[in-house]
Formats: C-alpha cells, structure tokens, sequence
C-alpha cells in the first residue's frame, strides 16, 4: 500500500464521513489491499475479499466523489477484512 492509498483509508474511517473521497482512490486502495474486483451491469462492481462476502457498489457518476454512504459501506466491508488504519 503506497502513501496515497493509506491517506485514503484514513479518511475512510474518519468521522464525520468525508464526502471528497474519489472512487477511484477507493478502488486503488481495494486493489492494493488484495481485494477482487469484478464488474457488473452498468456501473456496478463486486469487491471480494478472502473469507468476507463480498459486497456490491455502485460508481458514482456523473461527479467522482463518493457519497457518505457508500463510504461507511465501503469502511464496514474494510472492517469485516480486518484493514484498519
């Protein structure tokens, strides 16, 4: 996990909910955390983790900032895999 990728999980789990995370930052961090991601319709994807089931999103668009949300879902499915900042 490089510098960007652990700013991001941090602000993840930062309270209140920060609403200027780009889901592409988010992604980054999934993929270096040794998530599977796989596409789905339109702009869905599923995000899989060895032994936690995996969970839906969907891409925000048109604006690449993630909703707060989709962040707190993001941060419980980060939980269940036991990355914490």
């Amino acid at each position: 996990m490089n510098k960007s990728q652990r700013k991001t999980l941090v602000k993840i789990f930062h309270d209140p909910v920060p609403t200027d995370i780009l889901w592409k930052e988010i992604e980054s961090l999934l993929v270096a955390t040794g998530a599977k991601i796989s596409e789905g319709k339109g702009s869905r994807i599923r995000v899989k983790y060895i032994g936690v089931p995996p969970a839906v999103f969907h891409r925000p668009h048109p604006r690449p900032e993630t909703d707060k949300g989709a962040v707190k879902s993001v941060r419980r499915l980060l939980m269940e895999a036991n990355i914490v900042p």
